[in-house]
């Protein structure tokens, strides 16, 4: 998942008259606003029947044509409204329900987002679609309330062009011996497969510490588990508590990380540069998950193109033997205001969920599909085989999502740079440190 910031607190909103539109009327209740919600933007429903807020407001056309073909189907009319840029939609939600103008499915993000509606949303545990995915977003009580459109993976991601050319098969790789051997082929033969590094590995503290005290820590917490085994982030949520030999087994993982990096980029290196020397074919490996793809085939399409537009594929962070599964969650949820419209809404949800409207979600908006029943796979490097993942049921949760406010930049960024750097030696030394580190943060 690309680092996610939440935007600036919405500035500057339309604050002229707003009628309300499609909205249905309210269940009663009431949002939680954590301080004065900013004045709605002016939505432009229309007369439609039901209303939609989307923040991706890059795949608005799509999103517009589907629900054309729905209103085509259906006489059901779905009114798109996209937010981007700087606008804070929370808030933007928080002023639509406080003018009586909520939509009838809108976005979140987080589970902060979801507790600004407890008690307002429906209950779609009932839906056909819920048997279909692992990636709802389930309350505390079990309820599904949140919508999965799409869904983003986090795993070693590999080009599998020159793993075929240094004769090695990722699915080969099942564990640490054999992860390390592989490394060990691709180090000796890195001249005449053109490689600068076997991973583009990078553990730059001020700028990046979210790829390894999110994304790569999350491996730690999760790979390997049922996607509803909470054993290492409930350890966390107890006083900071790690599993230690788990823990070191993961440790030993990233010194191989570490000696085999590209010297260039392992400390002080960018985003931009860890992806696009990938998509120049300059690395077998690299550590950043899906969200990459979109990168790789659009502002480096023409490096990646020229590197012979390899086939991508990715594999477990397998630092136990055995460990099977790649990490996937959906970025963010739609979830369904309860109000007058509500089944109309459920039903709209149903039939994206659905052939006709995957269709739309995958082919036209690029969404890599939650829904093990979807034939259709998007036009991006990880879709297939994020999809086979989710076919065969071996995908694990994002339990990082929960860990302490902040942890990443906080605590572990700086500890996995001193790794890196050697400050911390060993991978005995770095588990202590981590255990040492996080208790104490959650002390606090």
């Amino acid at each position: 998942m690309k680092k996610r910031i939440l935007a600036m607190a919405l500035a500057m909103v339309l604050a002229v008259g707003l009628m309300a539109c499609g909205g249905g009327s309210s269940s009663g209740g009431s949002a939680s606003s954590g301080g004065e919600a900013a004045a709605p933007a002016a939505s432009s429903s229309g007369d439609a029947d039901i209303r939609l807020v989307n923040g991706k407001i890059e795949v608005d056309a799509a999103l517009k044509a589907a629900a054309e073909a729905y209103k085509a189907e259906t006489g059901v009319s779905v009114a798109i409204e996209s937010m981007g840029g700087g606008v804070n939609i929370q808030d933007t939600l928080k002023g639509y329900y406080q003018a009586d103008n909520m939509p009838d499915i809108f976005v979140c993000g987080s589970d902060a987002d979801f507790g600004n509606w407890t008690g307002l949303l429906a209950d779609l545990s009932d839906q056909p679609w819920a048997a279909d995915t692992e990636a709802s977003y389930v309350d505390a009580d079990g309820k599904v309330i949140g919508f999965p459109y799409t869904t983003e993976a986090i795993g070693l991601a590999y080009n599998a062009d020159i793993l075929e050319k240094a004769g090695i098969d990722p699915a080969s790789i099942t564990g640490p011996d054999s992860m390390r051997a592989a490394f060990e082929t691709l180090d000796a033969k890195k001249e005449e497969l053109g490689l600068t590094a076997v991973i583009g590995w990078c553990c730059e503290a001020k700028d990046l510490y979210w790829s390894t005290g999110s994304h790569s820590f999350a491996n730690y917490l999760d790979a390997g588990l049922a996607r509803d085994d909470t054993t290492y982030s409930d350890m966390l949520a107890d006083g900071g508590k790690i599993d230690e030999a788990r823990f070191l087994d993961y440790a030993k993982m990233v010194a191989l990380f570490n000696q085999y990096a590209d010297p260039a980029l392992l400390t002080s290196g960018t985003y931009d540069q860890q992806i696009l020397g990938f998509a120049s074919g300059k690395y077998a490996f690299v550590t950043q998950g899906s969200w990459i793809g979109a990168t790789i085939s659009s502002d480096d399409k023409e490096q990646y193109e020229a590197a012979g537009s390899f086939k991508i594929g990715m594999i477990p962070y397998a630092f136990q033997e055995g460990i099977d599964t790649i990490l996937t969650n959906s970025p963010s949820w739609w979830a369904v205001f309860q109000n007058d419209n509500t089944q109309k809404a459920e039903d709209f949800l149903t039939w994206l969920a659905g052939d006709g409207g995957q269709k739309f979600l995958v082919e036209d908006a690029g969404f890599i599909s939650p829904f093990k029943s979807c034939k259709y796979v998007a036009n991006d490097p990880f879709a297939q085989t994020i999809s086979d993942y989710t076919a065969a049921g071996k995908t694990s949760a994002w339990h990082w999502l929960k860990n302490k406010a902040s942890m990443d930049q906080n605590v572990l960024g700086q500890l996995y740079l001193d790794y890196a750097l050697g400050s911390i030696p060993t991978p005995e030394d770095f588990t202590k440190v981590v255990s040492q580190q996080i208790a104490n943060y959650y002390a606090q």
